[in-house]
């Protein structure tokens, strides 16, 4: 569909164990469908339908209660990657790109669905924008590695992240909690949930969260004039409401039903040849140094979003033990967004969209009783995406702001209709009882159309096209317990990214790009130690991808950019290692993820730099042909080679009930690339980051006050690039929280 990093770029140029929250979370009060603690030595996963024991599951995954998030200062999305290593999250403001492993959503747009799949209470949410809603009132968290789709939802090559609220309990009484908290940047929120039991039948649970805070930046207007636009000061408002109906044994129905208000102000971001504070290559002072706080504009900003999201879900359990089991969600939403696009006081390029998206999905499950040495499960699934850019040409890229001129404008409007209709079924032989093997395949078959109207500096445009495509991805794995405290696997996975169309740009239309298909072999131990007290993983992986989607210069015409398939495999491979220790009132954790990735041959030119000649992807240019760059064994973009973590805890009892814990973690995320291209002098390295994170809880019966600061180093770094800015990772926040349980 819509490629806001290419156009964009055009105008310019012409953790252990953890998990995501985007909010403080209270203490899990009752277990979710995804994941839950089945004591001090046993996870339980049940993201996959049935409820297993995760360190005895052929599966790469991870389980967090929402306690779990907050003892790891794990307060947004982007907190996410220094808490567990494999993951990193690319902030471009509105649109949060989820990468696992290096595989995700490293292209930032919205014709390339996404390789890693959010799921929000069961059902599959938006593939890219609107990540910023809050996690509040949070179950627990679990994060599946590696490709997805033989026994859930929607295909993913990645992985998928699983985020399950509380439910209401219908025996559980009336009980809840609310959590104040204040801290710089004059930030206050708070947020709180009530379970409510209406019957022997029937229970409701009521949550909402708030939040406001100044903006990060110092902003300017010209020649150091006030900025007479929004600064970036953010305003949150959600609520969510839970219904459950249990009119017998083996017939549940729940509903939830979201709404937020996210009016993050602005995503103020800074050129990247400001944030040198020497020219790149040299020692020479860079005269146009600043920090990535301290920016200036002369055109205005601005970043709003709401959305609705309704979940229905039904599980009807037969006589026999079988499960029939339905969830189904509608999603609406608008994302409005505004940027300086040089971002300059002086330059004249703005940027303006408001842009619908829906989302209908379905997903329907049949699965045989646990407790059989034949399991079996069979699903079918679908989802209908529509992104509507509003009439009459609601998205603007304007070169010659704020003159209004037709011939330096590039305008859209129309819409991008996706769906994608999936059946899929999973089978398990327990060999002996302590082999067991796991087979299962998945059909998908996908469609985009655009039906979209562009004027392109004031020439009209008409994209009218479709493009279809189909897939039979399968996995197959073998577990084998050795022991009661040890434990091996081995998989073989296939994964689906569909494909999708380019828009055109005054050369015709232009082919439309394949789906992307990835084989993924991995093998792992799972191991525990004094009596479970200390729990160890170690895997290795390795995938080979065939079509890997890229964008580069368009081919004949680079200043622009276009989206195509790297004709030669290109290799993901590494290993992970992670360990948790509870001993006592002592807890400490550690992961870390090694990870190396090489782009297949080809072709392209970087559309930040002017060229002469053609440059065929495949065969490369003639000899008059100049920024024809081979991309052979450059690393996929955000896919770092290092990442670790570290945390540790220690509870003090203090008498009578009271305790005091400090807590502490540190993650790091190495050196990315922005771009394949690696020019640094384009800004394209992405330095490494090292945050810190720690707090200090005292705990008096049902009342915890907390100290909490994250970032504590106060690293300025820049967590992306899109069009030529950096976009900055969030700084040292603190302050204190008081949370009451009841």
């Amino acid at each position: 569909m819509i490629n806001r990093a290419i156009l964009l770029g055009a105008s310019a140029l012409a953790v252990v164990w953890s998990g995501s929250a985007a909010a403080q979370t209270a203490p899990q009060s009752a277990p979710s469908e995804a994941a839950e603690q089945g004591g001090e030595d046993e996870i339980v996963v049940t993201a996959t339908r049935r409820s297993e024991n995760l360190m005895t599951s052929a599966i790469s995954a991870t389980v967090l209660s929402g306690t779990d998030l907050e003892n790891k200062g794990v307060v947004n999305v982007d907190a996410l990657q220094f808490a567990m290593p494999s993951i990193v999250v690319n902030n471009f403001g509105q649109g949060n790109d989820f990468n696992v492993r290096g595989i995700g959503k490293a292209e930032h747009n919205t014709q390339t669905t996404t390789g890693v799949i959010t799921y929000r209470d069961g059902v599959p949410s938006f593939p890219g924008y609107f990540q910023g809603e809050p996690y509040y009132d949070v179950a627990n968290i679990q994060v599946l590695r590696g490709p997805q789709g033989t026994i859930v939802g929607q295909n993913a090559t990645g992985g998928a992240v699983f985020v399950n609220t509380n439910d209401p309990m219908i025996d559980g009484g009336n009980h809840g909690y609310f959590n104040v908290n204040y801290g710089n940047y004059n930030e206050a929120g708070f947020q709180g949930a009530v379970n409510l039991p209406i019957s022997s039948t029937f229970a409701a649970r009521a949550a909402v969260y708030t939040s406001r805070r100044d903006s990060f930046f110092n902003v300017k207007g010209p020649g150091g004039a006030p900025y007479a636009y929004d600064k970036g000061d953010v305003g949150i408002l959600s609520a969510r409401l839970s219904l459950l109906w249990k009119p017998s044994d083996n017939l549940t129905i729940s509903s939830k039903t979201d709404y937020s208000w996210i009016d993050m102000g602005a995503y103020p971001a800074s050129p990247f040849a400001n944030y040198y504070k020497t020219l790149p290559g040299t020692n020479t002072p860079n005269p146009n140094y600043r920090d990535l706080y301290d920016v200036s504009f002369n055109a205005p900003q601005a970043a709003r979003d709401h959305m609705i999201r309704q979940v229905l879900k039904a599980e009807l359990e037969t006589a026999g033990g079988v499960k029939l089991r339905s969830v189904s969600s509608y999603q609406w939403g608008n994302t409005m967004y505004q940027a300086d696009l040089d971002g300059t006081s002086t330059g004249t390029s703005y940027f303006y969209d408001s842009v619908d998206e829906q989302q209908i999905t379905t997903e329907f499950n049949i699965i045989s009783p646990d407790n059989q040495r034949f399991t079996w499960l069979l699903g079918a699934f679908g989802v209908w995406n529509d992104y509507h850019f509003r009439r009459p040409y609601d998205f603007v890229i304007d070169l010659a702001y704020p003159f209004n001129l037709p011939a330096a404008q590039y305008k859209l409007q129309g819409n991008n209709l996706t769906y994608s209709y999936a059946a899929f079924g999973q089978i398990g032989f327990n060999i002996t009882p302590n082999l067991k093997i796991e087979a299962g395949a998945r059909y998908t078959e996908s469609k985009s159309t655009n039906e979209v109207d562009v004027i392109q500096y004031g020439t009209p445009i008409a994209a009218y096209q479709s493009v279809k495509s189909d897939n039979v991805s399968y996995k197959v794995s073998l577990g084998w317990k050795a022991s009661q405290d040890h434990y091996f696997y081995g998989f073989v996975a296939t994964g689906f990214r569909p494909g999708g169309l380019n828009l055109p740009v005054g050369l015709g239309n232009p082919a439309p790009f394949k789906p992307e298909e990835i084989t993924s072999y991995e093998g792992g131990w799972k191991g525990n130690f004094a009596g479970g007290k200390v729990r160890t993983t170690v895997s290795a992986f390795y995938n080979d991808y065939k079509n890997f989607q890229v964008i580069i210069g368009y081919p004949t015409f680079p200043t622009f950019g276009i989206e195509l398939n790297v004709p030669n495999s290109t290799k993901i491979y590494g290993f992970e290692a992670q360990a948790d220790l509870h001993l006592g009132n002592l807890k400490l954790g550690a992961g870390v993820n090694v990870l190396r990735s090489e782009l297949g041959q080809f072709y392209a030119s970087d559309p930040r730099i002017a060229a002469t000649g053609a440059c065929d992807p495949l065969t490369g240019g003639s000899a008059l042909a100049t920024n024809c760059i081979n991309l052979k064994g450059r690393r996929q973009t955000y896919a770092p080679d290092l990442t670790f973590n570290f945390s540790a805890e220690y509870t003090l009892e203090l008498g009578n009930g009271d305790k005091l814990t400090p807590r502490a973690n540190f993650g790091h995320i190495g050196q990315q690339w922005a771009t394949l291209f690696e020019n640094v002098s384009r800004g394209d390295s992405i330095v490494e980051r090292n945050i810190l994170n720690a707090q200090i809880a005292y705990n008096h019966g049902t009342w915890t006050l907390t100290a909490y600061g994250t970032n504590l180093t106060n690293q300025h770094y820049p967590a992306a690039l899109n069009s030529g800015l950096y976009f900055a990772g969030t700084p040292r926040q603190y302050g204190v929280k008081l949370l009451k349980t009841f």
